[in-house]
């Protein structure tokens, strides 16, 4: 590269345009990089999340809790919905561009270190994502921090992530998606998930029916495997949460969790179990977890606006999110009717997602992606493919987001609600529109 992009937006197109695929899974070439940098440790405690959904709301509960805990955070997490700051934070606070810029730069100089001027043939080539992790765990690694936590892109085994040794790991959960890269049933895609566990340092299965094959992973692996259900439990009451921890009485009784959907109790109990399991380096503090609990925060998981119509925007993209969306929608019922924006890219089970909230869903306004992403579906294919569950419910399709949400406000009437959910792309419009509304 002749000149070096200047700004953070020229950087990630730079990074977009330099491998030949958006999804390149392994470690060798990302490895190497960071050796080259040097490979400092990106904190001196590091927790790392996997699995299929859930991971952004765990992330976003030990950020909560640590920090409440007066302890110095960094969190990583992907894709971003309208900054690409998102993905990286320091002490609750998004870095600034300047920061990514010069990490870019030093990836950047890393990666064609044996390329001679002659042939930069020679050069490591890095996908978009890979870029991003390593300029998080540079950023980590020279801030300070007391603990780093990294969600997993996808899979686990040969995610970028993986190139970090954590001393503790969870999978949220283990459902079908991404099958082209992670297998079509779950014990695959539970074996790769696994790949994030370490022999002999804490494991926590959040899942409460987890794979075979994720189990026997984790053995062959050595992990101290701590498992929902077994050796942590929770339950809810009115106004309230309760976890324990079985056989040492570590029992809390916590509020409600900040976030709203109904997994969320999962995650959080999942993110506790994490802290429990590090408690001979961690200080266990149930005060600063239940702050945690009630304080954590993340943009678009079932993100309510008041208005009329009220505006929901969720990140569903999977069939098993859908199924907790469709649940939720079922306990939160509209006054009127639901008017679901939705769009999807093209390698998603669109038929599952739609079958899962179908019932609670009056009129449906699909909303092509494929300007957004490559791997967006067209507005006519996905509306074909939502009329083959919904039939006759389904509006006009629109070519983008924000004129399939201006088509579905028009035609509220009051006590409608109008939700966006499908890709993090819908809830990115979705969150843009409702800021100017």
């Amino acid at each position: 590269m002749a000149t070096q992009p200047a700004g953070l937006a020229d950087w990630l197109d730079y990074q977009q345009r330099l491998h030949p695929r958006a999804i390149e899974l392994g470690l060798d070439r990302v490895r190497e990089v960071w050796r080259r940098l040097g490979a400092p440790a990106p904190a001196p405690l590091v927790v790392v999340v996997g699995g299929t959904n859930g991971k952004g709301s765990t992330v976003a509960f030990l950020e909560a809790m640590l920090a409440a805990d007066g302890r110095r955070v960094g969190a990583y997490t992907s894709p971003h919905l309208q900054r690409y700051n998102e993905r990286v934070r320091v002490a609750g606070e998004e870095v600034d561009d300047r920061l990514l810029v010069d990490a870019f730069a030093r990836i950047e100089a890393a990666r064609l270190a044996t390329a001679g001027p002659a042939d930069p043939a020679m050069a490591i080539e890095l996908t978009y994502f890979e870029f991003g992790t390593l300029a998080a765990l540079w950023i980590f690694a020279h801030a300070e921090l007391d603990v780093a936590v990294l969600e997993v892109g996808l899979g686990g085994r040969l995610d970028a992530v993986n190139i970090i040794d954590a001393d503790a790991s969870i999978v949220t959960t283990v459902d079908l998606d991404h099958q082209d890269w992670l297998g079509n049933d779950r014990d695959s895609i539970g074996r790769e998930k696994a790949g994030i566990f370490r022999a002999g340092r804490p494991a926590i299965v959040a899942e409460s029916d987890p794979p075979a094959a994720l189990l026997d992973a984790a053995q062959r692996i050595g992990a101290d495997l701590r498992r929902a259900g077994r050796d942590y439990a929770w339950e809810t009451a009115a106004g309230s949460m309760q976890w324990r921890w079985r056989g040492d009485g570590a029992d809390l009784v916590l509020p409600k969790p900040g976030l709203v959907a109904p997994c969320q109790h999962a995650n959080a109990a999942g993110a506790i179990a994490v802290l429990r399991a590090l408690r001979t380096r961690l200080r266990w503090n149930p005060a600063a977890i239940a702050r945690g609990v009630a304080d954590a925060r993340v943009g678009a998981r079932l993100q309510r606006f008041d208005g009329d119509p009220e505006f929901v925007v969720d990140v569903a993209h999977n069939p098993q999110a859908a199924r907790v969306l469709g649940d939720w929608l079922g306990r939160e019922p509209a006054r009127g009717r639901t008017l679901a924006v939705f769009g999807a890219l093209a390698d998603k089970d669109v038929r599952g997602i739609v079958a899962a909230v179908a019932a609670r869903v009056d009129r449906w306004y699909p909303a092509g992606l494929d300007r957004d992403s490559p791997r967006g579906l067209d507005a006519e294919t996905l509306a074909r493919l939502v009329g083959e569950i919904a039939g006759s419910r389904v509006a006009a399709a629109s070519p983008d987001v924000g004129t399939a949400l201006a088509a579905a406000r028009a035609d509220a009437r009051p006590g409608d609600r109008v939700l966006a959910f499908g890709s993090f792309f819908v809830a990115a419009a979705a969150l843009a529109f409702v800021a100017q509304r």
